[in-house]
């Protein structure tokens, strides 16, 4: 849950600071979920994390609730 936030956040365009901020915890906190879901996600780059993240919600059904 807080590494997809922190993913959600980062994918918007957010920086590192502006995360911690917002989810009110520091900003090493931030840094180490951001390299885990890079890890994870198999992302050498914040472009291809975000091009990542607009496949899958691209593939997701559109829900118009």
């Amino acid at each position: 849950p807080k590494e997809r936030e922190v993913l959600t956040l980062i994918s918007a365009g957010d920086a590192n600071k502006i995360v911690a901020r917002k989810m009110n915890v520091s900003l090493r906190t931030v840094e180490l979920h951001r390299q885990s879901v890079f890890t994870k996600m198999g992302a050498d780059s914040l472009a291809e994390l975000v091009r990542m993240v607009v496949s899958l919600e691209s593939d997701k059904p559109h829900n118009p609730n």
